[in-house]
């Protein structure tokens, strides 16, 4: 009798310790995976965050096709005027002694180290290159809600352009939407298959640019 009691306190101990230890398992495993999703969730969703407004930051500063840069060399001999220049469809400039630099797609700060560099000590013992943006503006005009210059302020597509300018007015031929660039080139957008299918039909808009929307004819 005494011993069956015996048997019966050591099975009891053996199953309460075999309990404690798996429910102690169950409750660090649940710990640890909890732990572990939310501290991946936080470094993602911050580093996205953090990627997209330097992105934002960097796209504002960068050289665009169509932009007028103003030129300034100074600590030269002889002294060197101030001058404007065009930054071409290729993206690129012309500088003194037939020097050309791809500029469109560059912040001004990296131009003017790398056209530094190009003249010293090859043409200047010494030189501090300045690069001052022209106010960049592009214009809407025809049947806009408010026709005119706006001032562009970053990456620009035609329909962001147009949104600007108020949107269409009724009586807007959306189909035949002129585009206008500085070197003279002229395109045609159809604004509607822009909305549907901007990144074959919603093309870029840069600096100096012209948008004109026409008017339907009415029957």
């Amino acid at each position: 009798m005494n011993y069956c009691k015996l048997l019966r306190r050591h099975f009891s101990a053996v199953f309460v310790v075999l309990l404690a230890g798996v429910i102690c398992t169950g409750c660090q495993t649940s710990d640890s995976q909890f732990a572990g999703s939310a501290g991946a969730a936080a470094p993602v969703g911050n580093g996205k965050a953090e990627a997209a407004a330097a992105q934002t930051n960097v796209s504002s500063d960068l050289i665009n096709v169509g932009e007028s840069l103003i030129f300034s060399f100074t600590d030269v001999n002889p002294a060197i005027q101030a001058f404007e220049t065009h930054v071409n469809e290729n993206g690129t400039i012309t500088l003194m002694e037939n020097q050309t630099f791809t500029a469109a797609g560059k912040t001004h700060v990296q131009l003017e180290k790398e056209v530094r560099e190009r003249y010293v000590p090859k043409f200047f013992v010494k030189m501090t290159v300045t690069i001052a943006p022209k106010e960049r503006v592009y214009f809407v005009r025809g049947e806009v809600r408010q026709s005119g210059q706006q001032f562009y302020r970053g990456p620009m597509t035609v329909l962001k352009a147009i949104a600007t300018a108020g949107d269409f007015t009724d009586f807007a031929k959306k189909t035949k939407v002129k585009l206008l660039r500085l070197n003279g080139e002229k395109l045609t957008i159809n604004c509607k298959k822009a909305i549907t299918e901007p990144a074959r039909y919603d093309l870029p808009v840069y600096p100096g640019d012209v948008i004109y929307v026409p008017r339907r004819i009415l029957f």
